[in-house]
């Protein structure tokens, strides 16, 4: 019974670390990567980390406007913040 406790901890942990999916849009059709970042630094962001993961979303590490250190996950169609982590 342990073994196979173990088996399924060890199949299933990658998900549990898995971001977001954010979209199966064609890329094409995703906002600019550049002007994105820009729109989110004029919001008085800063951006550390900038990248497309996996599951198809535009994410960043960096700082909000309160100077909160932040990952967020973006849905790179409608630029709406689909997961937001803010470390204390």
């Amino acid at each position: 019974m342990r073994i196979l406790t173990a088996i399924a901890l060890t199949l299933t942990a990658p998900l549990a670390l898995a971001g977001p999916q954010c979209t199966d849009t064609d890329p094409s059709e995703w906002q600019d990567q550049e002007a994105f970042q820009q729109k989110l630094k004029d919001e008085g962001y800063k951006i550390n980390v900038f990248k497309v993961t996996d599951g198809n979303c535009y994410e960043i590490y960096g700082w909000n406007q309160q100077g909160q250190k932040v990952e967020i996950y973006y849905h790179p169609v409608t630029g709406e913040a689909v997961k937001t982590e803010i470390e204390d």
